[in-house]
């Protein structure tokens, strides 16, 4: 079975952390190393037969785009960035794709399926990715980097105009992710929407009603469009 190297690059040690976590779930890629700036990856493509880079775009000094611009065309690139307007500059230089912080394992994965060219064949939204459900921590993007959170500890979510309040045992946080992309990252079997506004951990639930979940005093409504799915997964726990 062929091994493809590869290579991480990006300034923010939680990126990388999350990036190289990532990484044991792809048994087909061997991780030659984390850099956080392009000269390393530079020192490193030139003595390493790298097929990939996992590249973050914004970097001081050699910019991601830079240093794609001045690596050979045979080492395939996915960007990574927490800027959405970068997208069109990254494609123009033919990345195999472009990777939106915060990541998601599931995201992630489809990446380097494109990349491999084993790509699975089920929709976006039914892909079987199992793995999901066996995590115990994701990292979200406040107060400018990425905080590790641990699923055990969220109690709800609620979004708040442009952003989500992510309520844990000790701390609340708050980001600018959607839900959807924050969802996305959350075990189904775990972490119920009961609202527009609210995602719920199921372990937190102290009681309920046709009409709201209640989590330490905390009321969160359970709205019509929600009320069927909820109250089936609830009465069947």
């Amino acid at each position: 079975m062929q091994r493809y190297k590869v290579l991480i690059v990006d300034d923010e040690p939680e990126a990388r952390e999350l990036l190289q976590h990532y990484m044991e779930h792809l048994p087909d890629c061997e991780l030659v190393g984390c850099c956080k700036n392009g000269v390393e990856a530079l020192q490193i493509i030139n003595k390493h037969q790298i097929d990939l880079l996992f590249l973050d775009i914004q970097m001081p000094g050699v910019s991601g785009v830079e240093l794609a611009k001045s690596i050979p065309a045979s080492v395939k690139i996915i960007f990574t960035t927490a800027h959405r307007e970068y997208a069109v500059e990254g494609f123009e230089l033919m990345a195999v794709d472009y990777l939106l912080k915060p990541i998601s394992l599931d995201r992630f994965l489809k990446a380097a399926y494109r990349f491999i060219g084993n790509q699975p064949q089920e929709s976006e939204s039914n892909l079987d990715l199992p793995i999901t459900d066996k995590r115990e921590f994701i990292f979200v993007r406040a107060d400018r980097k990425m905080i590790k959170v641990a699923l055990s500890e969220i109690k709800y979510v609620e979004s708040i105009q442009d952003y989500l309040k992510i309520h844990t045992a000790n701390k609340s946080l708050v980001t600018r992710e959607t839900m959807a992309q924050l969802q996305q990252q959350l075990p189904e079997r775990e972490f119920l929407r009961c609202h527009r506004s609210f995602l719920v951990n199921l372990r937190h639930i102290d009681s309920y009603t046709h009409e709201q979940i209640t989590i330490e005093r905390k009321s969160i409504p359970i709205s019509r469009s929600y009320k069927e799915q909820i109250l089936e997964k609830l009465q069947s726990v």
